[in-house]
Parts: C-alpha cells; structure tokens; sequence
C-alpha cells in the first residue's frame, strides 16, 4: 500500500471514530465502515484501530473473527448470500444454489477470478414466507428460482462500478397484508400512544403495562412492566432502553414487518419505555440482514425529531430529553440474548455475561439499561390508546393480549397473522391451511417440534412458549433433515464459549448424520439424547440450552422415521 493510500486509510478511520465515538463501543461501527469501503479488515487497519481507541490488536482481531460480516479475507464487489435455514430449504434453495454455483463458476465459500462476486451461505435473512431468499450486499431478493439466477447476476455484472458494494436500494420483497393489525389503528400519526403517556407519571405508566399483562415478545415471557419497574428504582443519572431488533431466529420475520410497515409503534414504545424508566437514551441494535431497512428507519427517526417527539424536551415534557440511535449487528445469532447484545454494542465479541449482576442493574457500559424486542415495544403505545383491560381481556390469564406469529412452511398463506395467546397449533393451522401437516416447530430452530397427536396443544407461555415462528412441515417432509437442518444452523452459530453448546451441537450433527446412512446404533442414540438433555441443563445460555430441543423432539415423536434409518429406535 502507498503512503498517500495508507494517510487515506487513516483519515478514513479517525472520520469514522470521531462519528461513533471515541471508546470501545465504536469499534464495531468503525470494523463495518471499514468492511463496507474496502472489503476486507487488515492487520494494518487493526493495529489504527487499536491505536486509536487505546486497545490492543489482539481484541480487535477477536472482535473482527466473531462476526460472520467481518473478514480479514478479501471479498467481491458483490456478495452473494443465499439463506439456507428450513423455510428456504423447503422451497428450494438447493436448486438455487446449484444454479448459483453454475453461473458463477464457483463454490460456496469462493470468490471469482476477477473479484467480482463472492458466493456464501447465510442463516436465516427473514424471509421465512418468501424463500428462497438471497442477500446481494444490501439488496434482498426473494422467491428466487433457478431461472432468475441469472437475471440477478446480469443485473449486478451492468451495475458494476456504479452499484456500491453496500448501497441502499429498494426492497424486492411482496408486502404482507397487515390491513387485520391492531397496529394499522394505533400506529396512523405515530403519536397517540406517546402522547397519552406524556400526560402520565413515569410510575402510571408502569402500572398500566403491569395491569395488561404483558410479557415480553420475544419468546423468554418476562413481565414487561417488572423489568421496567427494577430499572427505575435504580438511582443512576445514565439509562438506556435498548431495542433487540436482532431477529435471526429461523422462521421468524415479525419483527422484519414492524420495522417495515410500522417503525413509528416501535419508537413510540421506546419513548415511553424511557419516560417510565429515566432514560435519555436508545439504541436499535438491527441485525446485519436488515442493513436495507436502516436508511427509512434513520428517515421515519428524523421525521420524529423535526416533530418533537424525540430530542429535547420530548412532547413537549420540559426536562425529558431522549434520543433514538440505529446500531447494526454484524452477523451473529448469538446476540439476540440480550447480555450477548450489550457485549456486542460495547465493542466486544457477542458472548452471554454471567447474571447476575443483570442488565436492569448493569446494562450498557455499566448503567442501567432495559432490553426489549421490536414487538413488545410496539403494543406499549397500542396498550396505552386502548386501555390495559382491553389487552388483558384477550389471551389467557397467564398469556394475555394478541401476538404476531411468522408462519412459514406447508401452509396455504405464509405471512405474519396476528391471533390471541391460548390459540391452539389445530386452529391455527385451519386458519392458515395446514390441516394436514405432520407436525409443526413452534419457536423456530431453538423451540419444539410438536406432532399431530397434540396440536390441540396452546400456543402459550404456560403451554407452548415462541417468539412467534411458526414452521408447518407437510406429511412428506423428512422429519430427520429437518433436524440436520436446524443442528447445523446451531453448530455455525455457537459462539463456542462454553463446552457443553461448543462440542454438544458438534456431536449431535454427527449422530444425524449417521442415522441418515443408517449407522447408528441404540446405545449410541441414546448416548446422544441423553448428550442433548445434559446440554439443556449445562449450557451458559439460551442458545445452547435449546438447541438440542428440535432433535430431541423429532427423535422422540418421529419414531417410525428413524427405524427406518436404524436398527432399534430410541
């Protein structure tokens, strides 16, 4: 590298330190930055970096080999990534992939002579109902068949030089109907929720959300109101709300569709979330797959700002000061969880904290800070217009109000559908054309597969627990691939912090693989399900905790297709 081109460089990360801040936090942004302009991270642009914010290059490495969007290695100027989680799958990504292979000349993993396309795998782009799904830079593209491989590439090939390797453009994707929304009343002016809450104490409006009931959409089921109320008792000047937009979840796209269609809900929430708490700021961590959607979230947050509703002085409340940021995730499941979150939003690698002590206590940069998803922020302002008893009236006593499910799979409507909790899987099926399925998986890759036999079973926390996916397997599905499915999306995702999830999921992707050629006998079987159980109890956190769930459940409820694979069943 040229001298002139390393005072560039150099130029380049001050400008970007100065932006982000200069401290440990920025470190991601500025790794993105880097990403983004010239492909690749080197040791150089390690050791600036290092330099800069008084770390040493070692944690910048251990940073940078974390995340699946950041590289030492030189990528394309297009990068190719093909979704390859059970949604996709189910609707043919391998002939995709095939064609994409083809084309290119190249495999997975590869980058074209002339440096022009890097071909990859990705899981899960949250596209579950309009797979297969491809990812190039930033641009998605969905329900991708073999033919249209072509096109794509040609349209990447006469853009060359002047298509950016990240720049914004529209989505391809097909609207989903959300016209039957509690959302499309409550979130028209993108105020009325924030409004009725300005005129509220802080301790009113932790009340309110406590009488309705509501738990926290993302799967885990904490009380809402009982996190928010430990924050506020804490006597800090510094809090945060953070929203976990990191939906990576397979078969999960909920969230995907709040951010599109109603952002305004989802600022309201947290805007509320601060007046009730103490805070003075936010931060929406969106994962690295919905790069796309930051440009008219950043629009829809100025928009809010020119409006009085974010900055100083918020509604028009003197002293109320709150501003909203957008951090983008860079590639790594693992931070959903939300200490794993804070990890990754400090500038380190996303990997689960010991709790205690917990986030309500110390969060982000050591204050006090309240992490909740897309969703549960969106029925705070929906709660507020429409009163608590409304929501708790709804639902069951333990799981009350309406939930947005992503339903993907064998069904004759995919999308996102909005249905009271304490729905059973046999009524939603019949709402969404899925009579005949075998089974369903209720909470994506980390939940249940759940047969026939019971889908008089409640969707539910007391029941049947999720986030919202909702994956139909029809009566010729393979239950068994669909078990190496979600196993290998746990083995590339582990952060491999502790030993039980690190070597767990390794060894259980080799078992299926030998019932899959029949070479498994009963006591290794056995061995293996009793592995996943000893996993559920011994894992550091969620991730490795629940992802042995789907193998144990199809190996328990699937008999009859694995006899066919070996010997004696489990």
């Amino acid at each position: 590298m040229l001298v002139s081109e390393r005072e560039q460089l150099r130029g380049n990360i001050v400008k970007w330190v100065e932006q982000y801040g200069s401290n440990r936090s920025s470190l991601i942004p500025v790794m993105e930055e880097v990403q983004r302009e010239y492909g690749h991270i080197s040791e150089y642009v390690m050791q600036i970096v290092a330099d800069i914010l008084d770390i040493h290059p070692v944690e910048v490495d251990s940073v940078v080999s974390f995340y699946s969007f950041l590289g030492h290695k030189s990528k394309g100027r297009f990068i190719v990534r093909l979704c390859r989680t059970i949604s996709c799958e189910m609707q043919g990504k391998e002939r995709v992939a095939q064609q994409l292979e083809n084309d290119l000349g190249i495999r997975f993993g590869e980058t074209t002579a002339n440096g022009h396309f890097t071909l990859e795998w990705a899981n899960c782009l949250g596209m579950c109902d309009q797979g297969p799904a491809l990812l190039v830079n930033e641009r998605i593209y969905t329900q991708v068949t073999p033919e249209s491989v072509h096109d794509i590439l040609e349209e990447c090939r006469s853009t060359f030089g002047v298509y950016g390797p990240n720049a914004q453009t529209v989505m391809d994707i097909r609207d989903t109907d959300t016209s039957k929304m509690t959302f499309t009343g409550v979130g028209v002016d993108g105020r009325m929720g924030q409004d009725q809450a300005m005129g509220m104490e802080p301790s009113a409006i932790i009340d309110a959300i406590e009488e309705s009931g509501l738990k926290g959409r993302g799967g885990a089921g904490f009380p809402t109101s009982l996190k928010w109320k430990l924050a506020a008792k804490v006597n800090d000047e510094l809090k945060y709300v953070i929203c976990n937009a990191d939906e990576g979840e397979p078969g999960t796209f909920k969230d995907r569709v709040i951010l599109t269609d109603f952002p305004d809900l989802m600022f309201e929430g947290m805007a509320i979330a601060a007046r009730a708490i103490g805070a003075i700021k936010g931060i929406v961590y969106l994962r690295g797959e919905y790069t796309y959607l930051r440009t008219r979230l950043e629009r829809k947050l100025e928009e809010r700002r020119q409006n009085g509703l974010l900055g100083s002085n918020v509604s028009g409340v003197q002293g109320f000061d709150f501003d909203v940021e957008i951090r983008m995730g860079a590639g790594a499941y693992v931070c959903g969880e939300e200490t794993a979150l804070i990890e990754s939003l400090e500038g380190q690698r996303g990997e689960p904290r010991n709790r205690p002590p917990f986030p309500v206590n110390t969060g982000f940069m050591g204050h006090p800070t309240i992490v909740n998803n897309v969703e549960t922020f969106a029925w705070v302002p929906c709660i507020l217009v429409k009163g608590s008893n409304w929501f708790r009236k709804i639902g069951t006593e333990t799981s009350t109000g309406l939930k947005l499910f992503s339903i993907s799979g064998d069904c004759r409507e995919q999308g996102v559908f909005e249905y009271p909790l304490g729905i059973t899987i046999r009524e939603l099926l019949e709402k969404v054309g899925g009579e005949d399925a075998k089974a369903v998986q209720v909470g994506g890759a980390a939940g249940h597969c759940i047969p026939a036999s019971e889908f008089d079973r409640a969707i539910a926390f007391e029941d049947l627990a999720t986030g919202g996916s909702i994956i139909v397997f029809g009566p010729d599905r393979d239950m068994l691939g669909v078990a190496k499915n979600f196993m290998e999306f746990f083995l590339d995702e582990s952060c491999g912090q502790c030993t039980p999830c690190r070597e767990g999921n390794m060894r259980i992707f080799e078992g299926i693989e030998m019932l899959e050629k029949g070479e498994c006998s009963m006591k290794y079987l056995r061995e293996l399900c009793q592995l996943g159980e000893t996993m559920q109890m011994a894992s550091k956190c969620g991730l490795g905790q629940s992802s042995p769930n789907a193998f144990l459940s199809i190996i328990e409820n699937f008999k009859d297709e694995i006899m066919g694979r070996v010997s004696i069943a489990c």
